[in-house]
């Protein structure tokens, strides 16, 4: 979402002043100041529009409010055309110009911009790495894929494999074990066994050059079998290559048996694990920096801490509800499996322009007014709203937290409400229009005019650091995790530098970018430091748009922005669950659980609150606008509170789940059943799992397959065709694998199913809308 900014109109001077407002400030020039080491007032500001919907649908347009006090509205100077500061900073480089190996390696992924900032991945991510190789001629090459350590030794090695013959692509996979910034490079060389393997086998089927390539193979298997090269390999295999190498050398063999010895599936797989390698030619040395597990992997729930534990009088008066009654929610979500609990800003809000229910302009008495609104008298970003607490109650927050095995959380929205002491202390952090009145945020019709934007571009190096100065007093304070409000609307260098000076204090904290807005903004956002982001996945509901967005998600850019999928948001009611009823809620809760490893639902979801505002995609009666204590009583009897425990659950028990690029997509003859699998391979499990995993007799990798009924209304049937390569399965021998040969065991339900490579389902939405299937033999 983008937002453009208005001015609030000069206010009536007679009007009586709101109580905490600033006083009146006399008119100066907006002269660019530094903020001192630690930024003024230890106060902070909100973002440019989070007080409205993320949604596309806008509210109708609002008239702007006319009784204000004039101390915030008409004192500066205006700065709108003042020639902006630029932070100086050393222009972007290319890649140095390397000159191109014996053995050319070219397109090696992942990559971002040619290494200007590193791709992503956390301990025990299976991490596909590929590249381009080839050479002159008709002599095989391969290639390897290295991995290297924080402190640049050699950490493993994996063999890549040609995935696209005839253009070259090879893949392999890299899987770190610890945090840090590594690095990894792709190693291209000639193939003279895979060479003389095939040249060998094409000879002896033509009858030409027998003994020639039989006397070539035994000289090859002497450099193959050297002692330095068996010390290198296994037990097992070293005794295969020498048996290989014996009895290839044995001229009282016949010939065809000698070549037959040379060239089995067990030689060729021993070499594939150990080869000898000619003219390795390595690639640049690519970063990788390496993120503690949570941000790839999680599950995250947001609530207004105020309305946790908020009362109502009989005259219509309410109290807040405080940092202390929000805490006894935490038992019940984590109850559910959550691990992280997000809140909404917990900072003072101001009273200018405060906004009323359902965001109307005019506040009524009480109305708490939106947390998106920063600031009072009480103090900015770094304070907190003295309804909810002391520091000490918070800290006792995130301790209770902890104890329950959940993170906090915490909004982190740079935006000021006109009483922020940002506003006088600092006015060169707003951007004043032609009138001196400092602009307001808009997203056109909306208005939010209890919002001032910050402005970065008079005093860059003074805001920015009194932005970090705030982040490290959470830090602090044991917040662990920052859900970015619109990122996007703030300029590039500035998140940047943040996310930089954070992350070397700090590498432990994440960031969530809230960025519904353009694919580049997005995905460039997630370049230059945001570990996790929101996705367009809420308004994917079709099945082909559905699996064509998970598909893009898990692929290549899953190396640099890790999605996070929310079926709803306090900003965001999709049209499918406003009338999707409770089946609509299970099937968005099945998509994001299992399309994503990291996601997250809005408090109320288990009890399916559709009601939107007339007009836009949101709730009516936002918690934006007002308290919204909730009856946790029959949740349990709608059933997705224990659709939601069930689901972390198995996301829990599964590495598969717990993957972003192990994705595979599957046919459904039904245009209502989309299906879908991920899978960790054996070899990846220990490292992928973290030493804790649910394994199916008979089958050593971890396979979880999804089908679901996208009709939250009618019971939907369909053939599905299951790529069984996908699910590491072979049919028995003879075979073509229709007839049932493993077993499918259902993990939201218990039950289980002799499957072939075309079951046939069944899914009524009343009583269940999806299998989530692992995959097992025997």
């Amino acid at each position: 979402m983008t937002t453009s900014t208005s001015s609030l109109p000069t206010p009536d001077p007679t009007a009586p002043k709101v109580p905490g407002t600033a006083s009146a400030a006399p008119k100066k020039p907006a002269t660019r100041r530094k903020a001192p080491a630690k930024a003024a007032p230890r106060t902070t500001t909100k973002s440019t529009a989070k007080a409205a919907p993320r949604a596309r649908a806008a509210a109708a347009e609002q008239p702007h409010a006319t009784a204000a006090s004039a101390a915030v509205t008409k004192v500066l100077e205006p700065t709108s055309h003042h020639v902006p500061v630029v932070v100086a900073t050393p222009a972007p480089r290319p890649t140095p110009h390397v000159s191109i190996g014996r053995i050319p390696v070219v397109e090696v992924s992942p990559v971002v911009e040619g290494g200007r900032w590193p791709a992503k991945a956390t301990p025990g991510e299976v991490v596909p790495v590929e590249a381009t190789v080839f050479r002159e001629g008709h002599d095989a090459v391969s290639a390897t894929a290295v991995l290297l350590d924080p402190a640049g030794t050699v950490h493993s090695t994996a063999p890549m494999h040609d995935i696209s013959p005839g253009n070259d692509r090879f893949q392999g996979f890299l899987q770190p074990d610890a945090e840090g910034d590594w690095t990894f490079r792709v190693e291209a060389w000639s193939d003279p066994y895979a060479t003389w393997a095939h040249d060998a086998t094409v000879k002896f089927e033509a009858g030409i050059d027998q003994e020639l390539m039989l006397a070539e193979g035994v000289l090859l298997f002497e450099r193959i079998a050297a002692d330095d090269a068996q010390a290198t390999r296994s037990p097992e295999d070293a005794r295969v290559v020498a048996e290989a190498a014996h009895v290839l050398a044995d001229e009282t063999r016949l010939p065809a048996a000698r070549l037959a010895m040379a060239t089995t599936p067990a030689v060729r797989e021993a070499l594939t694990r150990s080869p000898l390698r000619d003219l390795v030619s390595p690639s640049a040395d690519f970063p990788l920096r390496v993120h503690r597990r949570r941000a790839l992997y999680g599950s995250w729930y947001e609530i207004f801490p105020r309305s946790e534990g908020a009362t109502r009088a009989p005259d219509g008066t309410w109290t807040s509800g405080t940092f202390a009654t929000a805490a006894e929610r935490l038992p019940a979500i984590a109850g559910m499996g959550f691990d992280v609990v997000y809140l909404t800003p917990i900072h003072p809000i101001g009273t200018q322009f405060r906004k009323g229910r359902n965001n109307t302009l005019d506040a009524k008495p009480g109305d708490p007014g939106s947390p998106y609104a920063i600031g009072a008298a009480e103090g900015g970003h770094d304070a907190i709203h003295p309804d909810l607490g002391t520091e000490a109650d918070f800290v006792q927050f995130v301790q209770v937290a902890a104890d329950h095995g959940m993170e906090v959380a915490l909004d982190l929205a740079l935006q000021c409400s006109p009483d922020h002491p940002w506003v006088t202390s600092h006015p060169e952090w707003f951007k004043t229009r032609a009138d001196g009145t400092i602009a307001y945020a808009e997203n056109p019709p909306k208005k939010y005019q209890d919002i001032y934007p910050l402005y970065f571009d008079n005093d860059p190096e003074g805001l920015r650091q009194a932005v970090l100065d705030v982040v490290l007093v959470w830090i602090e304070r044991g917040v662990t995790l920052f859900r970015v409000d619109n990122p996007h609307t703030k300029p590039l260098d500035f998140w940047e530098w943040l996310l930089a000076e954070v992350h070397a204090k700090h590498p432990e904290v994440l960031f969530l970018s809230e960025a519904f807005t353009k694919p580049a903004m997005m995905a460039t956002l997630a370049r230059i430091g945001f570990h996790q982001s929101y996705t367009y996945f809420t308004w994917r509901n079709g099945k082909d748009e559905i699996l064509e967005y998970l598909q893009e998600v898990s692929g290549p850019s899953g190396s640099v922005m890790r999605p996070s999928f929310w079926p709803t948001t306090h900003d965001i009611l999709p049209p499918y669950l406003q009338h999707g009823g409770v089946g609509g809620f299970a099937v968005r809760a099945v998509l994001a659980a299992t399309g994503s490893p990291t996601w997250g639902v809005y408090s109320g979801y288990e009890l399916v609150e559709n009601v939107p505002r007339p007009g836009v995609e949101e709730q009516v009666d936002n918690e934006k606008y007002e308290f919204k204590p909730r009856s946790w009583g029959h949740a349990d009897d709608i059933g997705i509170s224990l659709l939601l425990g069930r689901l972390n659950q198995v996301r829990r028990e599964h590495p598969a789940l717990q993957q972003l690029r192990n994705l595979s997509v599957h046919h459904a003859e039904n245009g209502n059943v989309l299906v879908f699998s991920r899978r960790v391979r054996a070899e990846h499990l220990p490292l992928a799992a973290g030493g804790d995993t649910t394994q199916v007799a008979g089958h050593t990798d971890d396979v979880i397959l999804v089908v679901v009924n996208l009709d939250p209304w009618g019971t939907q049937e369909s053939t599905i065709h299951l790529d069984l390569a996908a699910l590491g399965l072979t049919p028995p021998p003879g075979t073509d694998g229709s007839a049932p040969f493993f077993v499918a065991h259902d993990l939201l339900t218990g039950d289980s199913f002799p499957w072939g490579a075309h079951p046939f389902v069944r899914l009524d939405p009343r009583h269940q809308v999806a299998h989530v299937i692992q995959v097992g033999l025997g």
